[in-house]
């Protein structure tokens, strides 16, 4: 049976443990906020009304797929297309492929820059492996273009970083709504996180610190986890309303 990621991918790796994928949920919060096209979000009101949700929904709709068989993973991608026909049929506008391509830009980077920071360096083969998933993510949606290569891909990205963001009544309004949902705490954890693994072009926008704190605590995680209490820690950190999805993240090796 064929998958849509071979199952010896580093795609799968990363994107088969809650640690990785909290890092790469933490920096999509960042940029989600700061894309030009955040409009389409807030059309529906569940961004507002639900944005930890809304944007955990994102990423666990990226993981099944990852996780799929070719057939339900085009299956899948094809669904989640025909909702977004539905909200531009609603408004009456259509969704530019810009906005597409940059959130599959944020899933390849955010990808990389997690797995490097909780990890190890990935070779360039592995890189290659995680463009091309979600290069193939935006081919079967059907969206002008799309990088060949994860160099052209790079340039790319540093165009999108440069023209594609802002700070907008929508940015301040999604920053009120992650604190409103985490509480002071968590959401002073999510500030650090994305100082951590945000672009200087979005730390830039929210004015957020170029270093973290966050650093003593990876440290402390990653030694956690040799004696199996990263379980523990993450129990006490995550919000109780999401602990047991962000658990069932993590797939046996």
């Amino acid at each position: 049976m064929k998958h849509f990621v071979e199952r010896k991918s580093i795609v799968r790796e990363i994107w088969g443990k809650s640690d990785t994928i909290l890092f790469i949920f933490a920096a999509s919060a960042a940029e989600f906020a700061l894309n030009k096209a955040v409009d389409w979000l807030y059309f529906t009101g569940r961004l507002p009304s639900d944005p930890i949700g809304r944007l955990f929904s994102t990423v666990t709709y990226a993981r099944a797929i990852v996780f799929s068989t070719e057939t339900d993973a085009l299956r899948a991608i094809d669904s989640m297309t025909a909702i977004h026909a539905q909200v531009e049929t609603k408004r009456q506008a259509q969704i530019p492929d810009w906005a597409y391509r940059d959130v599959l830009s944020m899933l390849i980077d955010y990808s990389i820059r997690s797995y490097e920071l909780l990890e190890q360096k990935l070779e360039p083969f592995e890189k290659e492996e995680i463009f091309n998933t979600f290069r193939n993510v935006g081919k079967r949606m059907k969206l002008a273009g799309l990088p060949d290569t994860f160099t052209a891909w790079q340039r790319m990205r540093k165009q999108q970083l440069q023209q594609n963001l802002k700070f907008s009544v929508y940015s301040e309004d999604l920053f009120i709504q992650y604190r409103k949902h985490l509480g002071w705490f968590r959401f002073t954890l999510l500030l650090e996180a994305q100082a951590l693994m945000a672009p200087e072009e979005v730390r830039n926008h929210l004015g957020l610190r170029k270093t973290s704190r966050m650093n003593v605590m990876i440290s402390l995680y990653k030694a956690t986890k040799v004696f199996r209490a990263d379980r523990l820690l993450k129990t006490l950190i995550l919000p109780p309303r999401y602990r047991q999805q962000i658990f069932s993240l993590d797939r046996p090796a």
